[in-house]
């Protein structure tokens, strides 16, 4: 009778201790990315991904907040807009970088999977037009970009501006935008070919904001659009008229929206942030977070000096 006894009670205990792995791995399941992220003893990983514009700033900022809280890393990615939303609603980050607002129809999408889509602005960017150094456009109306990027636009060369650019003997307009899933190419397609239009075929697509300032620095008949914080001495950004004025891509005409393509930048997060979340958004916003995205060529979400 004990062996039996013994028996049963073994029994018991190896479903009970299966049970208890099995209820543990649902719960864990249940988590937010940031507890479901490796993690040794109390550190965290919160997962931070999207919008290529602002993955310098990110990887900046989880960077420094190494020496503010040792107890969480920040694996930042990029991939564009687009991806880091769809992994917000597929509830697989923390934080969703984009350069352009959430569409209706991801947050209803995202609603839909019990996500929250909480937006949160945390700078401004003037989206820069980039020419090569030695063309000699020094200004561009937002119809004249239309004209340019958009279906059915009729300017397809360099002297339909009335310019003849050095080292580029073919005359032809050579068009490098971003790729579909890119807030960049979504904001400027909504803001210059307007509501409603479709870009031209034929464009060089590029996969990160980066990449089409090289590409335009290294092709004189070519022309680009992407963040201010990508400049280098072998591009130049004409100005865009805007009324009597041709206003420049700065960090101060993006603060005061006074140039015609400047955006916010934003962080997206399921519902109100809560523990370690809230806490990294808070440094963000908090005057060394924001002198951090100031410091790498765009404005931060409010007025403040930054050394």
């Amino acid at each position: 009778m004990k062996t039996i006894k013994l028996g049963v009670y073994l029994v018991a205990a190896v479903a009970l201790t299966t049970a208890c792995s099995r209820n543990t791995q649902q719960n864990r399941g249940k988590d937010s990315p940031a507890q479901e992220g490796t993690s040794q003893g109390q550190h965290k990983v919160l997962q931070n991904k999207g919008s290529d514009t602002l993955v310098n700033v990110a990887q900046a900022w989880a960077e420094a907040y190494k020496k503010v809280n040792p107890k969480v890393a920040i694996a930042v990615s990029g991939g564009g807009s687009g991806t880091g939303i769809s992994a917000l609603i597929n509830g697989t980050v923390d934080l969703a970088n984009a350069s352009r607002a959430m569409k209706d129809k991801e947050i209803a999408t995202a609603k839909s999977k019990g996500i929250n889509p909480k937006e949160h602005v945390v700078g401004f960017d003037a989206l820069a037009v980039y020419v090569h150094k030695h063309n000699p456009n020094t200004k561009v109306t937002l119809e004249q970009l239309a004209g340019i990027y958009g279906e059915g636009g009729s300017i397809e060369k360099w002297s339909q501006l009335g310019q003849k650019v050095p080292g580029c003997d073919s005359d032809e307009i050579i068009r490098v935008s971003r790729q579909n899933n890119s807030g960049t190419y979504a904001y400027f397609k909504e803001t210059v070919l307007g509501k409603g239009k479709e870009y031209k075929l034929g464009s060089r697509d590029m996969h990160g904001s980066k990449d089409v300032v090289d590409l335009v620095s290294k092709t004189p008949c070519a022309i680009g659009y992407s963040g201010l914080a990508y400049k280098n001495d072998e591009v130049t950004m004409p100005c865009i008229i805007k009324g009597s004025q041709c206003v420049s891509p700065s960090v101060a005409s993006a603060v005061d929206k006074s140039y015609p393509i400047a955006r916010p930048l934003y962080m997206y997060t399921n519902g109100e942030p809560q523990g370690a979340v809230k806490e990294y958004l808070d440094w963000i916003m908090s005057d060394p977070g924001q002198c951090i995205i100031s410091n790498k060529g765009y404005a931060p979400a409010r007025n403040l000096t930054c050394s």
